[in-house]
């Protein structure tokens, strides 16, 4: 084989190689993002559920205050402190 067609296969043989080896570090890193995303979302999905929860608490706490005191709009409030003037 001539040293010309050594040098040849040896360059190509390095490409290839550095080609593999690229491509397979890119696909690991997609990998990553892509399970760092997954791993996002179930945590926003448990945040939402708790905030869900807790809405639903203080709406069920709201209507037995509710029941408990009379409760006014703050509207309200502020015609009747006009109405009565200065």
């Amino acid at each position: 084989m001539s040293r010309a067609s050594k040098l040849t296969l040896a360059g190509t043989s390095l490409f290839a190689v550095g080609t593999i080896f690229f491509v397979h570090y890119g696909q690991q890193n997609e990998k990553a993002a892509m399970h760092a995303g997954v791993v996002r979302d179930i945590e926003q999905q448990r945040v939402k559920r708790e905030r869900q929860v807790e809405f639903e608490m203080q709406r069920e706490l709201e209507g037995e205050y509710r029941k408990v005191q009379s409760v006014h709009d703050g509207d309200e409030v502020r015609r009747e402190g006009a109405a009565k003037g200065p």
